[in-house]
């Protein structure tokens, strides 16, 4: 896979983990995803399937604290 140019997510905790990283692809519309934490895992996905993914995401019930 060509060199990508990676950008964190603005949800990000801000330290190390804990983080969502995307990258355009280098040629044609893809997008990459990867968590932080196993960046050599890369999804590739069309536009629309991430919006999709999102969409889904944001329309769960909210994940339960960890303290």
């Amino acid at each position: 896979m060509p060199h990508l140019v990676w950008q964190k997510s603005s949800f990000s905790t801000g330290g190390e983990g804990e983080c969502v990283e995307l990258a355009a692809a280098t040629t044609g519309t893809d997008i990459h995803l990867r968590e932080s934490d196993e960046p050599h895992h890369i999804a590739t996905l069309a536009p629309h399937t991430l919006a999709a993914l999102l969409h889904t995401v944001k329309s769960l019930p909210p994940l339960p604290s960890r303290k």
